[in-house]
């Protein structure tokens, strides 16, 4: 499997391509092209067309959650081709609408937008993408340390709830060394993700893991035990990006060491 950062926060020196606080990633496996999320512009169509990456192909389009720094791409995408032969595949809930302070932090476009543009799968279970990688669907949260917490509200049949973002999500990856696993903003805990990816894959080894954790303070007791967590499954691919800030990817680096992520990194997982 072939795994190409087209978006990211961070962007490498002397590289210049485009960066915003967001995630795109194209997945490549055998014949299958998999884009995850589309960032909050779509410049990741920019970075696409100067690395050379041809996404006139695509297969799948996962959205990890609904919020707009991974779904705010969508209008650039399907105005930039046909995406009629597009599988969009999403938790039911992602495409609900979503409020923080008063804006609209959810998809720019509508649920109905978008099923008039492509093949919408709305799953909470898991789904099977391709040969070797499968969509999550909702995740468990059954780690301790880390309960869930509400980011703004969500918007269903005219109601208004707290928004546990349900609809958060990764895909897995099973390879010939071992599991590997893609998060979009890990809401749903990472360490949730991990127990889940491994219950669902039944692999016992996590090889590689790459995406936002969403841990800002290194003094919490959720980034304690994040760390403490992902140092026992001693995990040897660590690229945490996005949104975990720097001090919390330095205290992961104390205990296992962590890899730069910028747009543009290719990685290659047997």
């Amino acid at each position: 499997m072939k795994l190409t950062v087209l978006l990211d926060n961070n962007t490498y020196i002397d590289e210049y391509y485009l960066g915003e606080p967001g995630v795109s990633y194209l997945i490549e496996d055998g014949d299958t092209k998999i884009l995850m999320d589309t960032g909050y512009s779509g410049v990741f169509l920019d970075n696409a067309e100067k690395l050379k990456v041809d996404l006139s192909d695509l297969d799948v389009l996962v959205l990890s959650h609904g919020h707009n720094d991974h779904t705010g791409g969508l209008s650039r995408f399907f105005e930039s081709g046909d995406r009629s032969r597009v599988t969009l595949v999403a938790h039911p809930k992602a495409l609900d609408r979503k409020f923080s302070d008063g804006e609209e932090i959810g998809s720019f476009l509508r649920r109905t937008e978008i099923a008039g543009k492509c093949r919408l799968l709305q799953s909470q279970t898991p789904l099977k993408l391709s040969e070797r990688v499968t969509w999550l669907g909702e995740i468990p949260r059954t780690v301790e340390f880390e309960e869930p917490y509400a980011i703004g509200e969500t918007e269903s049949a005219g109601v208004r709830r707290p928004d546990y973002v349900m609809d958060d999500s990764a895909l897995i990856y099973n390879g010939e060394k071992g599991l590997y696993v893609i998060t979009g903003c890990s809401h749903s805990g990472v360490c949730n993700i991990l127990e889940y990816a491994m219950k669902v894959s039944g692999a016992k080894r996590v090889q590689g893991l790459i995406g936002g954790f969403h841990l800002f303070n290194d003094h919490s007791p959720r980034t304690a035990g994040t760390v403490s967590y992902i140092q026992k499954l001693n995990i040897p691919e660590l690229y945490p990006c996005h949104c975990t800030s720097f001090a919390v990817r330095a205290s992961i680096h104390r205990a296992l060491p962590v890899k730069e992520v910028g747009v543009g990194l290719t990685l290659v997982w047997e």
